[in-house]
């Protein structure tokens, strides 16, 4: 078992009890990475938690794979940080995906209205055959895209990738290649 360090440099350098992060590579993916989390994301860790990810992503990590089967909690401020690792790893190519989420932290990202911006599996194999099949989907395949506005739940069309507004709340909204939606 390599240690974190080995796999990305200086990762365990600055570290936090409230938040254990156990690192394993996936070869059988380019540049993917499962983060075991233990503990809770918050206000106060979760500057760490972006931090430490960030190094992983700037390694060259860009399909990552959190496994939240030991995350027992999560603030808002914890989700905004998956939501910066998405926006980061997605113009790389990269995606991300969320496992076992626990019923009381899938809430807080259901309440924040993020849950279907998120890819989330119920296992490891299931988040890397997501990643295996990933490369194979083209833009021709997604769109038009007919979808939810996350925030006012109005059924909206895109024709290609941008950004666009709701028509109805006048909330902007972004979609990508892959047709993940994303607020502005």
């Amino acid at each position: 078992m390599s240690g974190n360090n080995e796999i990305v440099a200086g990762f365990d350098i600055e570290k936090d009890d409230s938040l254990k992060i156990r690192l394993q590579k996936i070869d059988s993916v380019k540049g993917c990475l499962v983060l075991y989390l233990t503990g809770y994301i918050d206000t106060y860790n979760s500057n760490l938690f972006q931090k430490r990810v960030n190094k992983a992503i700037e390694s060259g990590f860009t399909r990552l794979i959190f496994h939240c089967g030991s995350l027992n909690y999560v603030s808002s401020t914890g989700i905004g940080s998956f939501t910066a690792f998405l926006k980061t790893v997605k113009p790389r190519g990269g995606n991300l995906v969320l496992l076992e989420i626990q019923p009381k932290v899938y809430e807080v990202f259901q309440l924040l209205g993020f849950s279907q911006f998120f890819n989330i599996k119920d296992n490891l194999d299931e988040a890397v055959a997501f990643f295996e099949s990933e490369g194979e989907t083209k833009s021709s395949d997604i769109f038009p895209k007919i979808f939810r506005c996350p925030i006012c739940s109005k059924k909206l069309k895109a024709t290609k990738a941008g950004r666009f507004r709701c028509s109805e709340c006048k909330t902007i909204l972004a979609i990508d290649n892959t047709g993940q939606v994303f607020l502005g």
